[in-house]
């Protein structure tokens, strides 16, 4: 990661520390997430440009590059030869022309069928991407959420590794932060990693959250998930803010945000009365189903 670089004056040979800016737009978000004093809003794009585009797809990634959006996320399966694909799903029925598991195919049968837009029609002749095809396309040019792939940890990590993509990679889960920490220890170098947590009162996501905000390790950032703005998410937030971790929140569906979602902060008059409730929590990362309009609402606030 690019940072600050020490320079020598040849007048007085005195020490002069400026800022470099990093090498490029995924190096530039990659130290915004690791800097918990940031007030950049980093905007992440939920499956790429799926209004305009087949979700989980490279044209629906590269749109969202050319909107300047900083993380894409996608969603993993596993053919049953090996080959890790984008798809949301376990099964083709829904965002191609093929029907059943993923899992029941190899790769080469997939390519038989062709990804369909979000209404159902299908584009013929565009195909199921492989994750080393997405990564190829993401790489220094934005960031990538792993979704829907923990459990392929060690598949995710090869692929990167051999493409020089590991630290422009955010995986995340909703297991222990032990657990966690035992997997992660297996490797020397390791994909960023963020739990999920999703405040719906019970015991499971007490323990979950107490295991990683008790460790003396902070994590970079907590993704919090609630159905009402109570005061146990603004506890919540507020105790990840103090351990020095950043905050995203969802704003993809009312269920994920208490009900500041997108749509409601498009259909209204005044999208500030829903993002600046969520931006005021102390959140800096937002994935958003609208990655235009909320860059634009960041831009026209001085937030990016």
């Amino acid at each position: 990661m690019v940072g600050l670089v020490g320079c020598r004056s040849a007048s007085n040979d005195a020490k002069v520390t400026e800022k470099t800016e990093p090498a490029n737009k995924a190096l530039k978000v990659v130290e915004a997430l690791h800097d918990p004093n940031s007030q950049y809003v980093i905007v992440v794009s939920h499956r790429g440009d799926w209004r305009n585009y087949p979700e989980n797809s490279i044209p629906a990634i590269e749109s969202v590059i050319r909107m300047g959006v900083d993380m894409m996320e996608l969603d993993l399966k596993m053919t049953k030869d090996s080959v890790l694909v984008l798809c949301h799903d376990w099964t083709l029925d829904r965002t191609t022309t093929g029907h059943g598991p993923v899992s029941e195919y190899s790769y080469e049968e997939l390519l038989q069928f062709d990804l369909k837009r979000g209404h159902g029609i299908a584009i013929p002749g565009l195909k199921i991407p492989t994750l080393r095809q997405a990564l190829e396309v993401c790489k220094d040019r934005i960031t990538v959420n792993v979704d829907q792939g923990y459990q392929y940890y060690d598949q995710v990590l090869e692929i990167a590794e051999e493409l020089g993509v590991t630290d422009q990679l955010l995986i995340k889960s909703g297991n222990l932060w032990g657990d966690v920490q035992s997997k992660l220890a297996e490797h020397s170098h390791n994909l960023m990693y963020m739990p999920v947590v999703t405040l719906n009162g019970s015991e499971w996501s007490h323990t979950l959250f107490e295991s990683y905000i008790i460790s003396e390790e902070p994590q970079m950032a907590y993704e919090i998930c609630f159905d009402e703005l109570d005061d146990e998410v603004k506890e919540t937030v507020s105790r990840v803010l103090d351990s020095g971790s950043k905050v995203w929140v969802n704003t993809i569906w009312a269920s994920l945000c208490g009900g500041y979602d997108d749509d409601r902060a498009f259909d209204s008059d005044n999208p500030a009365s829903v993002y600046d409730t969520i931006l005021n929590l102390g959140t800096s990362i937002i994935q958003t189903d609208r990655p235009e309009f909320l860059i634009r609402y960041l831009e026209s606030t001085g937030r990016r």
